[in-house]
């Protein structure tokens, strides 16, 4: 095998002492097919690392074979809306006309199902573009209760996720985010008016939502990022295919290896 990194000799003249063929002689690299298989290998090291930046991750691929420069990566990394230590909060929007509650969960020992629901919101990427996709899970469980996708951030589909969630059961606590959506007089009439507690994170602290945070890597490391799509029609059957298989197929180490559906419904 022709040593390519000794000093000292060419790899012309390793080729000549070895009676090798120059022109069988090259550097082996691997070559993405397209930006997807590429944006895998990033979120995958993403996931491994949270607090690698664009420049180490460039670092890690190029160690790995990829012939790809620091401005690729950068490009992807912010189409994904992901950056060192956390995804970048570009769906929460403040409203500083909107009263602020406290986050309620510090310290809390969670032990039973409808105690604590968690909610938020999250991009997800077609060939058209981005949508956002809200979804409400118990933090016991881990159950999806409701989730819907819209093209735009109108606190409207958080309403009708809402709605939808509260006609299954209710909880002693909501913790959100501190969204313009969740901060709206219409959000709060409708958590308090189900006699539920309103409870919310620090600014800028996504751990206090970490539960959610979860379900976000899973759905896209497990799912949308193996696919493309080319409508927002075949998203939606696609998510929801997905949350379906979530709730009643897929095993959690946590819950005993049980589901979901298991764990919140008592079966």
């Amino acid at each position: 095998m022709v040593d390519t990194q000794r000093k000292g000799l060419s790899i012309r003249k390793q080729c000549s002492l070895l009676s090798v063929n120059r022109s069988n002689v090259y550097y082996k690299t691997i070559l993405p097919r397209n930006d997807t298989e590429l944006a895998n290998e990033i979120h995958e090291l993403w996931l491994e690392m949270p607090y690698y930046g664009y420049r180490r991750i460039t670092a890690e691929l190029q160690r790995r074979g990829y012939q790809v420069n620091h401005k690729r990566i950068l490009r992807l990394m912010r189409t994904m809306k992901l950056k060192a230590l956390y995804p970048i909060p570009k769906t929460t929007i403040a409203s500083p006309d909107h009263k602020i509650y406290p986050y309620l969960l510090k310290d809390v020992c969670i032990v039973s199902p409808n105690q604590v629901w968690s909610t938020d919101i999250t991009y997800l990427k077609t060939s058209g573009g981005f949508v956002y996709l809200v979804a409400i899970i118990d933090v016991y469980s881990r159950f999806v209760l409701s989730w819907r996708i819209s093209n735009t951030l109108e606190k409207s589909f958080c309403l009708d996720m809402l709605a939808c969630s509260l006609t299954r059961n209710r909880p002693i606590i909501i913790n959100t985010d501190q969204g313009c959506q969740f901060t709206s007089l219409a959000w709060i009439n409708m958590v308090e008016g189900a006699g539920v507690r309103v409870s919310m994170d620090g600014r800028g602290r996504w751990v206090d939502n970490v539960f959610i945070e979860r379900f976000w890597r899973t759905i896209k490391y497990e799912h949308v990022l193996l696919y493309s799509f080319d409508t927002v029609g075949q998203l939606k059957q696609s998510v929801g295919d997905f949350i379906e298989t979530y709730n009643t197929r897929r095993l959690h180490q946590s819950l005993g290896y049980k589901t979901p559906a298991e764990v919140y419904l008592g079966s």
